[in-house]
């Protein structure tokens, strides 16, 4: 599903990407764990295709296409969705509002038909309802006034109305308790747990891997992929760290 080859890439004129390499086949639900300055948030923003940053080597296929030939908005309407560590505020615009234009806008370019008010209002009930934020949040602006577990609960509220085929989700436990973890887990189990979808999770720690349970653990650093596992990776980085594991790479 998601296929990267060799890539390199870099903002500024600094190299972040040093020959990354990792297939995440659809069903799979794959981990990244690294150090703070490996690179994690690059894949991130390569993969969504944030301006800035110059992929100068290497290839990722996804679902067959050159997604690097893709705009930031075809990578959407082609079903990758990404989740960012930090949420930004849109003052002026109501959640609602700007879902429903997200929606119907990828479902124009996919050449279905648009949700009307009440089909798109009974769906974004159901999925607030399954990340239990109160609906009436999704009336405010965009992440205006959210509190940090309200924000991650509300962009899984959006993944889950976008419903995409790829999930890049950038440290979505970052700022959470451990109830709104919990809740964000389940919520990423119950939308993107789909033997026709794949989610690329990066994390710092094994706690939300306790929760959402990977298929497969790899670890980066230095802009590359070091060592690749099963979900015990993990576990032993939460006991050992990073430097014992990786000097075994």
């Amino acid at each position: 599903m998601l296929k990267i080859d060799n890539l390199h890439a870099e903002i500024d004129g600094k190299t972040i990407l040093n020959g990354l390499t990792l297939e995440v086949p659809a069903g799979e639900v794959h981990a990244i764990m690294g150090p703070n300055g490996a690179g994690k948030s690059t894949l991130s923003y390569v993969l969504g295709g944030r301006p800035g940053y110059e992929v100068t080597q290497g290839s990722v296929e996804f679902n067959g296409q050159d997604l690097l030939d893709l705009e930031p908005h075809e990578r959407a309407a082609a079903g990758l969705f990404l989740g960012f560590q930090y949420p930004v505020e849109i003052p002026g615009v109501s959640n609602l509002q700007f879902l429903r234009e997200a929606l119907n806008s990828q479902r124009k370019a996919r050449g279905q038909e648009a949700l009307t008010g009440g089909e798109f209002l009974k769906l974004a009930k159901d999925k607030a309802g399954l990340l239990k934020l109160d609906p009436e949040m999704l009336k405010r602006h965009v992440n205006v006034g959210f509190s940090g577990g309200e924000k991650k609960r509300a962009e899984m509220v959006q993944m889950g109305i976008l419903d995409p085929k790829f999930a890049v989700l950038d440290e979505t436990d970052s700022g959470l308790d451990i109830d709104a973890l919990r809740v964000v887990g389940e919520g990423i189990n119950a939308i993107m747990r789909d033997p026709a979808k794949g989610v690329l999770l990066i994390t710092h720690y094994q706690r939300l891997l306790e929760v959402v349970k990977p298929d497969k653990v790899s670890i980066l650093s230095q802009g590359r992929i070091v060592r690749t596992g099963g979900p015990e990776l993990a576990i032993e980085l939460e006991s050992e760290g990073y430097d014992a594991v990786m000097a075994d790479a």
